[in-house]
């Protein structure tokens, strides 16, 4: 990592598109050092946890998204998935031996699953820089017996990790399933591993090595597949991953993602749709004193779009989002700019809305550049879908947590502002094409979209501390992170089992996939 300060960090800091935001107000942890053992790691960023964001004060916030800052938060709590509600499904508790032997391997691996995610918060690499994470990781898989294809599918930080367990007691393999799990590995620029994704890729794998450890000791015929997906932040790297067919064999995928909140507290929420524009005004310099009518002034056009897209505000939806930045090159007072160039996000809790909204956003741009004589031009970037999780899963997931941890898991029926690729991988159906013929075409088609699941759970934090702040960063590295990080694996690793062990399971896990996408609006 650079050593850039904080502000110049920020300076640099691209629009983000993807990835978790602020979640509640945030408070203080209660009673937890906070401060992390990071023995047998030399530190090589900045931001230690002993001095990340020990310099803001109080009443900076950094957190964006989830809430609304100072106001309530965006959504309401509609539903609770305790274990006395009745679920989409369920047999009973599956298998209980399935989750100790989980959970006595996790404790197992404990010491070397902390090390791997301080190594990995030690080593902050943005989107496509993952280099030492992507050969951290393949080497910790190879050498815990899983077959590694490094440099996945022509991406140089994506990487595959198979385990494949073939039953010694006679049990067919004809029909056995595959459950996928992912890795997020990427920091952001200047501040670190502010939004955990050290967390993350350490979680992927002890999720696939529980796998691992409860179908061979338990007989139970599967495969365990673990991506290692780059570039989340911005960039959409399941995506290039989904197009080019990393999903294709899986009958499921799961993750997780840290955030700040409520202890002991874990959610089931649907993400938002998100796509990032960015927009280039072109004019014609002039001096400014002596003949500025010979100019067209690409920053009048700028600003005009900014303030265009201000006034839009008051006319969209309470949970729609339009977020954007003015950059420049070589502007002097004395000068008319020739040049200006907006970066924006867009978001709405739907593709469908999206849609609308971006085009009314468009409007904007375009207005501008007839107002002040420039040329302009607009590049769509790839777009994020909103999350879908599967409600089967969801429910297998929260019995787990509830009856293990008396961790409480719930669903929100709004939208919570927060973007994922892996709203992509879980999407039912393509989107409206018309609406994407500006974009490359590896960004158009989504065939292999599959039931997944992506809870969000919550990390001590401190106050002002949310998604992409530098005391986030602070948090993913305390060891109350780490042990809740291994509570939620503990969870999605009995539900990715018993999608490979129980066959009606796995059914009405596909049904409910099948069901929500018959209703997707496109």
């Amino acid at each position: 990592m650079s050593s850039k300060s904080l502000s110049s960090g920020l300076e640099d800091l691209e629009a983000q598109a993807g990835c978790f935001a602020g979640l509640f107000k945030l408070r203080r942890s209660k009673g937890a050092d906070c401060k992390a053992d990071t023995k047998g790691a030399p530190v090589q960023s900045r931001y230690t946890p002993e001095t990340a964001g020990s310099d803001l004060p109080p009443y900076v916030q950094f957190s964006q998204g989830w809430c609304c800052g100072h106001g309530a938060p965006l959504f309401d709590f509609t539903s609770s998935l305790d274990s006395d509600k009745p679920p989409a499904y369920d047999s009973g508790h599956f298998l209980p031996e399935v989750v100790t032997t989980i959970e006595d391997k996790l404790k197992e691996l404990s010491p070397e699953l902390r090390k791997l995610s301080l190594d990995i918060w030690n080593h902050p690499e943005i989107l496509w820089e993952e280099k030492y994470a992507h050969d951290r990781l393949t080497s910790f898989l190879s050498e815990h017996g899983f077959t590694v294809t490094p440099h996945y599918l022509g991406l140089d930080t994506a990487f595959r990790a198979v385990f494949t367990h073939k039953s010694s007691s006679g049990r067919s393999t004809k029909d056995s399933r595959v459950i996928g799990v992912n890795s997020e590995m990427d920091a952001l620029p200047g501040i670190g591993h502010a939004c955990g994704h050290n967390l993350i890729a350490m979680s992927g794998v002890a999720v696939s090595l529980a796998i691992k450890a409860a179908l061979q000791k338990h007989d139970i015929p599967g495969t365990v597949v673990l991506l290692g997906t780059p570039a989340e932040e911005s960039d959409g790297g399941k995506i290039k991953l989904l197009e080019r067919g990393a999903y294709d064999d899986m009958d499921a995928c799961i993750m997780s993602h840290p955030t700040v909140g409520p202890d002991n507290f874990s959610a089931i929420w649907p993400g938002v749709a998100c796509q990032p524009i960015e927009v280039e005004f072109f004019g014609h310099g002039a001096h400014a004193g002596s003949a500025p009518w010979e100019g067209q002034n690409a920053l009048d056009a700028a600003f005009v779009a900014y303030a265009s897209i201000s006034a839009l505000r008051q006319q969209i939806k309470p949970d729609h989002r339009v977020q954007g930045i003015i950059l420049g090159r070589d502007w002097a007072p004395n000068v008319i700019p020739d040049y200006a160039k907006l970066r924006y996000i867009v978001r709405a809790p739907t593709w469908a809305e999206l849609d609308v909204l971006r085009e009314r956003v468009k409007k904007c741009f375009d207005a501008a550049a007839l107002a002040t004589d420039c040329k302009i031009e607009v590049a769509l970037g790839g777009g994020y879908f909103e999350l879908r999780n599967n409600d089967v899963l969801g429910q297998e997931y929260a019995n787990v947590v509830g009856n293990a941890y008396d961790m409480k898991t719930v669903t929100s029926g709004g939208s919570v502002a927060f973007s994922t690729d892996f709203g992509n991988v879980t999407y039912g159906k393509t989107p409206n094409m018309a609406a994407l013929e500006n974009l490359p075409i590896m960004h158009r088609f989504y065939f292999a979209a599959l039931p997944a699941l992506h809870p969000a759970y919550t990390i001590p934090g401190e106050l002002n501390g949310g998604n992409h702040t530098p005391q986030f960063t602070k948090a993913a590295a305390t060891p109350e992170a780490h042990a809740i990080t291994l509570k939620v694996a503990t969870g999605l690793a009995a539900t990715g089992v018993r999608v490979l062990a129980d066959a009606e399971f796995a059914y009405q896990v596909r049904k409910f996939f099948e069901d929500s996408r018959a209703v997707v609006t496109p």
